[in-house]
């Protein structure tokens, strides 16, 4: 197995219970109607992310660092999210 380990923002608007959840470094995002589902999604998503560009040959970019992410986007809450994906992906 390989692991995959990236940054994500998870903002909430005010007055919502939504949360939405964005990977910086992939532009890709997901959303929960609570924060633990929200976390759920996400590391479902990156894990299946991860798994199809391995499939295709598509190179993944080495994640950006967490402080510089959390600094970032401070008006957001920052969690690493992690992937594990298995070392070759069958057709």
């Amino acid at each position: 197995m390989e692991q995959f380990i990236f940054p994500a923002v998870f903002f909430q608007e005010e007055g919502e219970t939504d949360y939405t959840v964005v990977f910086p470094d992939l532009n890709i995002f997901t959303e929960g109607k609570t924060l633990v589902e929200a976390f759920l999604f996400a590391k479902d998503y990156l894990r299946v992310y991860c798994t199809y560009a391995k499939k295709y040959d598509m190179e993944i970019d080495k994640p950006s660092k967490f402080v510089e992410v959390s600094q970032k986007f401070s008006n957001g809450i920052c969690m690493l999210i992690d992937a594990l994906v298995p070392e070759t992906v069958e057709e």
